[in-house]
């Protein structure tokens, strides 16, 4: 009977899969070529309310390279986010966005990494939990909201579901004093204008991020024209989320994370469906390889416990991005360079665009290593490992000349 359930659960998923991709491609009002989907009823709206008196978190999603930790950084330089704890899901096993989040030192800060398919519903429990009881202890003071920035390619429906009533069932304690302290107040998602209508077309991630979205935040709108056509489009797909220009002189994002009840009223038909195939877990019981997700994406890293000529740099970043071709879906690395160690060159491409470098006015922790986590489909390690270990040896011979 363990096998039936098993094949049950696995044709009720690759059913309705099969169906949203069917209902997404046939004739009618096209959303940058999918059509348009009907909203939840009204009635709908009661799943997700939560109890009395639980701190509000407020979901940060958006796909690789939209701008999620820009926002994030903004957002905590408000005094009013003085009380707010962070909470940042990477993917690979090298951090770096936590190196590049200003948190200060007095905030309360977790990052985990981690197979985002199998461990987004436990690592974001366990951290509410750690979180819950380090108040507790008195080794933080009291939290007014959290926000949690996912990565670039995570699915929001196993975070949401571990955050609203009716969703992944309890465990354990742990998951019911999180569910007794904690509900989920709000999802934001960042959309990058200059290749968001690229990246829809082959990642399912990223609909379900816009999908999910109360606040669907247009991003990089100073290098593109196609901001109108990228606003109706995206009011088409998700006619409940409030879109907002990052660049324009009203924008408020601090706004955007005040504290409410998320909910499913006006979200696409398909949000109940994706959070019910969530819940069937049938990713319990394997492992996965924490740098892999899904077919062909992986991560890898490169370190060197050193410094490199600034020019190095900038031939190692303009050979690995110029490929159109190599797969490459996004890079940020934090690079010592000889000209001033003490200040690291932050380096961040989505795909093949890269963007100027900056320097960070101090190494955000003890590790002063340079180190670079890439991102792609299918990309050929070999050759950019080989290039990045051709330059730190050239870098160490100069160092130990």
């Amino acid at each position: 009977m363990g096998g039936c359930g098993c094949f049950c659960g696995i044709d009720m998923l690759l059913h309705y899969v099969l169906k949203c991709r069917k209902s997404y491609n046939h004739k009618g009002a096209a959303v940058f070529g999918m059509k348009r989907k009907k909203a939840i009823a009204p009635k709908d709206d009661s799943a997700v309310a939560p109890s009395s008196r639980t701190v509000p978190v407020t979901l940060l999603t958006g796909f690789l390279g939209a701008g999620k930790t820009t926002l994030l950084n903004e957002l905590l330089a408000d005094p009013a986010m003085r009380d707010a704890a962070v909470i940042v899901n990477e993917f690979g096993s090298v951090p770096i966005d936590h190196g590049l989040v200003r948190t200060g030192s007095e905030r309360y800060f977790r990052t985990t990494t981690g197979c985002i398919c199998c461990t987004a519903t436990s690592d974001i429990r366990t951290s509410l939990y750690e979180l819950h009881q380090a108040f507790l202890e008195g080794m933080t003071s009291e939290i007014s909201r959290v926000v949690i920035e996912t990565t670039g390619l995570a699915d929001p429906a196993p975070i949401i579901n571990s955050l609203i009533p009716g969703g992944t069932a309890a465990i354990g304690l742990r998951d019911h004093i999180v569910a007794r302290h904690f509900h989920l107040s709000g999802v934001v998602t960042a959309f990058d204008v200059t290749s968001g209508r690229v990246m829809l077309d082959s990642f399912i991630e990223g609909w379900k991020q816009l999908a999910f979205a109360d606040h669907i935040v247009l991003t990089k709108t100073d290098l593109a024209d196609a901001t109108a056509t990228s606003r109706e489009s995206l009011s088409d797909l998700n006619p409940a989320a409030a879109l907002h220009d990052r660049n324009a002189g009203d924008f408020d994002l601090l706004s955007l994370f005040a504290e409410a009840n998320y909910s499913l009223r006006g979200k696409p038909e398909d949000v109940p469906g994706w959070l019910a195939v969530d819940r069937l877990n049938l990713h319990a019981g394997h492992d996965h390889d924490i740098n892999r997700h899904g077919a062909g994406i992986e991560a890898f890293d490169l370190t060197f416990d050193g410094a490199f000529d600034p020019q190095a740099i900038i031939t190692f970043l303009e050979l690995v991005t110029s490929n159109v071709h190599s797969g490459l879906l996004r890079l940020k690395g934090i690079f010592g360079a000889t000209d001033d160690p003490e200040r690291p060159v932050v380096a961040h491409a989505v795909q093949h665009r890269l963007y100027p470098l900056s320097r960070l006015e101090r190494w955000p922790d003890g590790n002063h290593a340079t180190r670079v986590v890439l991102i792609g489909r299918d990309m050929p390690q070999r050759p950019i490992r080989d290039l990045f270990d051709t330059l730190a040896s050239q870098a160490g011979r100069k160092v130990y000349r």
